[in-house]
């Protein structure tokens, strides 16, 4: 038979998604997959289900339910500063998963290439050889997740296409500073490229951290695309409704590469949109509060049981090195060690060299995601403090 794709050899299937069926195979405590275990806010639910008993139920506009790309349009302009047409710069997506792919297949051609910082958001890599470019790698470094401007700096050339940037960061939880993103946009205006971020973790911000989108420094809006979805922010991740939103001539170009991606996200799902969008600042406010109680009584418990966690600014994910339990486990690396996790205390990570070009570079890190209910972070931090005991987890716990 003749070959297969040459370009699916070059990166893996998901080790986030592989974690989450290994956790629900042995019954386990999933910390590992970015979705929250609790419920969504009822007025969205609703809106939801009322959309559906009102009919919407067939093909939406391609490109985005037009009162979505009005609410879309407000809010960017309300809280992040971007003052975008809902009628030419937005396009709605299958989650911002899609956005990010639309996204690089409307800018790359052949020879390009897209900065990324590492640890990455592990579609990323793929995503920039699925479009056809070369993925050149920036170091975050602990314990704060700084770049070296020097090395940034050198990774730009006359090939350069673009640069990703998620903020607040997954897996890190670093929240870029107006500095930083500075540094990246002189970079950008230097090259004549273009920035792509990911922005979907806007609202989980800790410590007095403030989040800044890109596209409103100087001479970066017409460069910039902007990334989002209802998905973190409103505890819909099983909605999969994102958005690109662009300058129109970048607009015209993703919205072409959607339409034949997948036609267009859920129509009930963009009519329910709207009404999340409208939600008053007090929901963010409780938002961040939960999820800053969460990161601090997760870190707690991982100090306990041995780990060395770094303690995230935003989004909700602690990646921690746990080399130190390593031997106590009988694990090799990152992968073993998770495997070893789920299988004596019955809670599920994410191996750390998931994030990392080079794996070695991630081979005694692990992944938590915290976005649980208090019972089940109880429950976890619980079987960690058996991982701490004399007899290392032994228990067998499923």
């Amino acid at each position: 038979m003749k070959e297969l794709s040459r370009i699916t050899d070059r990166f893996t299937e998901s080790v986030i998604r592989e974690m989450t069926r290994v956790c629900d195979e042995l019954g386990g405590e999933n910390l590992s997959q970015g979705f929250p275990d609790f419920d969504a806010p009822e007025v969205v639910k609703q809106a939801a289900v009322q959309a559906i008993v009102d009919g919407h139920n067939q093909y939406p506009v391609t490109f985005g339910e037009p009162d979505l790309r009005e609410a879309i349009s407000v809010k960017a302009a309300r809280y992040n500063g971007i003052k975008c047409d809902p009628a030419t710069d937005i396009t709605v997506t299958c989650g911002a998963t899609e956005a990010m792919i639309a996204t690089l297949k409307a800018l790359i051609n052949p020879g390009d290439e897209v900065v990324i910082f590492e640890p990455f958001y592990e579609n990323y890599g793929p995503d920039a050889i699925l479009s056809g470019a070369t993925p050149r790698f920036v170091s975050l470094r602990t314990p704060d997740w700084d770049f070296d401007p020097d090395e940034l700096a050198a990774a730009f050339n006359e090939k350069t296409k673009a640069i990703i940037i998620n903020t607040p960061n997954n897996p890190t939880g670093k929240v870029f500073t107006r500095q930083e993103l500075q540094v990246i946009a002189d970079l950008c205006q230097k090259w004549d490229c273009y920035a792509i971020t990911d922005e979907i973790y806007e609202h989980i911000l800790y410590d007095g951290c403030e989040h800044l989108s890109l596209a409103t420094l100087p001479s970066m809006a017409e460069r910039t695309v902007t990334i989002n979805g209802l998905t973190k922010t409103y505890s819909v991740t099983g909605w999969r409704v994102g958005w690109a939103i662009a300058p129109a001539v970048i607009t015209k170009r993703i919205r072409k590469v959607h339409d034949f991606l997948t036609v267009g996200a859920p129509t009930p799902l963009q009519v329910a949109g709207v009404t999340a969008l409208a939600m008053q600042d007090e929901y963010y406010t409780k938002l961040a509060e939960g999820y800053l109680w969460s990161r601090d009584y997760l870190f707690e418990g991982l100090q306990e049981a041995g780990f060395r966690p770094y303690k995230p600014k935003g989004s909700y994910y602690i990646i921690a090195e746990c080399d130190g339990l390593m031997q106590r486990l009988g694990a090799v690396d990152d992968v073993t060690f998770s495997r070893k996790l789920i299988e004596t205390i019955g809670v599920a990570t994410v191996p750390g060299s998931s994030f990392y070009s080079d794996p070695a570079l991630g081979a005694n890190q692990v992944r938590f995601a915290y976005c649980k209910k208090p019972s089940t972070l109880e429950r976890v931090r619980s079987r960690l403090a058996d991982l701490a005991g004399p007899a290392g987890g032994g228990s067998q716990r499923g």
